[in-house]
């Protein structure tokens, strides 16, 4: 979106206390996400075009090289967060599921003190300080036992022998598969809600976290999805420094970080199996500035070019600079966010600025590249607040921060 654009705003203005409030707020713009690294649009642009997989990377991360490393790690992946309760079974014929007292790591062993069949459910419910473990068989609900931390192993993976098995994980309602690796149950205290049940899968980055990754369409030009799965890898690497104490993880399996769907991505009718040989043709395959990983950020389009992580963060990178990015702006490459509309309501802009009520939005500066800056929003009361525009964005649930707010 051209920067005069951006600046064709409206800004209400507030005469007296009793000013109107309005019920929503309209904005437009273009773009989805938060428009740093590799641009995912263009990555599929550029390799429709016949790029490589190396030129879409060195073009988005400046001054980088692609580099392989070790990538056999075992990331803790969090696939359940804040939770109260979560069911897991396995309908697989053969299958084993087996359960283990406190945190087993990779090659421990141990006891198990319950051992389920295909077909059981087994149900974990947050109970004050501790889980509640039971099992569901038809009809029949049988309570085990109960603890702070607990371990799932199943068949057909490098901790059991036995058929090949996926699991199916009800999170929220939510049901989702996973074929690898092992299970955690743990009791996490949060600051806010108390204590929660966080559901974290331990994976090797390698392959069995990689072949899960849902962040493109499989059906992508093979030097996109291998674009992507050397990001991913790159990004994961970063993440695997350190234990996040709110989620007893590495990483997210979410947006947060990157959109690990588990089994779901591979066993995809017809293109799952592009995805899992775009991951195994760039076995090892990391992005380098300066000898080192970098933090490997991508979008999935932007609103014609690349912000940097300085204009979006506060954070400057040497490898995030902007670039070009024409294929987001493209209708017919990037037909949802070329261009959009969005109405927000009253409610989330207000809880947004942490404001009672707000009655005029004014957009105090722009970013080079065409993002917002600052927005700035007033209340009925007179008092005020300023936000960035990512901030503003996130929050507000906008598509990106290239918008502009639309008269009333």
């Amino acid at each position: 979106m051209a920067l005069t654009a951006v600046l064709c705003l409206t800004l209400l203005p507030l005469t007296n206390s009793a000013a109107a409030v309005p019920t929503n707020f309209s904005f437009t713009g273009s773009g989805y996400g938060h428009g740093v690294g590799m641009s995912q649009i263009g990555a599929r642009a550029k390799a429709l075009a016949g790029e490589s997989a190396t030129a879409i990377l060195t073009y988005y991360y400046s001054g980088t090289k692609v580099e392989t490393a070790t990538d056999t790690k075992i990331l803790r992946v969090n696939i359940g967060h804040l939770l109260k309760s979560t069911k897991v079974r396995s309908d697989s014929s053969g299958a084993k599921l087996q359960l283990f007292a406190g945190a087993l790591s990779e090659s421990q062993t141990a006891e198990a003190i319950l051992t389920l069949p295909s077909k059981t459910t087994l149900n974990v419910d947050l109970s004050s300080t501790h889980l509640d473990i039971s099992t569901t068989r038809g009809s029949i609900i049988t309570p085990i036992t109960n603890g702070k931390v607990f371990t799932l192993r199943w068949s057909g993976t490098r901790h059991m022998e036995g058929a090949p098995t996926v699991i199916s994980v009800t999170t929220n309602s939510v049901v989702s598969k996973y074929r690898y690796g092992q299970m955690q149950f743990r009791v996490v205290k949060d600051k806010l809600l108390g204590n929660r049940l966080e559901v974290i899968n331990s994976v090797r980055l390698q392959d069995e976290y990689l072949w899960g990754i849902g962040e493109v369409p499989s059906s992508w030009p093979l030097a996109a999805l291998q674009a992507q799965a050397i990001a991913s890898r790159t990004y994961a690497l970063a993440k695997s420094l350190s234990i996040r104490s709110a989620c007893s993880c590495h990483l997210y399996g979410s947006i947060s970080d990157q959109s690990f769907v588990g089994f779901s991505k591979e066993s995809e009718p017809i293109y799952g199996q592009f995805w899992k040989s775009a991951v195994d043709s760039t076995i090892g395959q990391i992005i380098t500035y300066a000898g080192l990983p970098i933090n490997a950020y991508f979008t999935s389009s932007t609103g014609g070019a690349t912000e940097t992580s300085e204009h979006a963060w506060g954070t400057a990178t040497p490898y995030t600079l902007s670039v070009p990015d024409s294929a987001s702006a493209d209708i017919k490459l990037n037909p949802r966010f070329a261009t959009w509309s969005r109405q927000v309501t009253q409610s989330v802009i207000a809880t947004a600025f942490l404001l009672p009520d707000v009655v005029t939005l004014e957009v105090l500066s722009v970013n080079p590249v065409g993002t917002v800056d600052q927005i700035k929003a007033t209340s009925s009361t007179g008092a005020s607040a300023i936000l960035t525009g990512e901030t503003f964005r996130s929050r507000s649930k906008l598509p990106s921060a290239w918008f502009s707010i639309v008269a009333s």
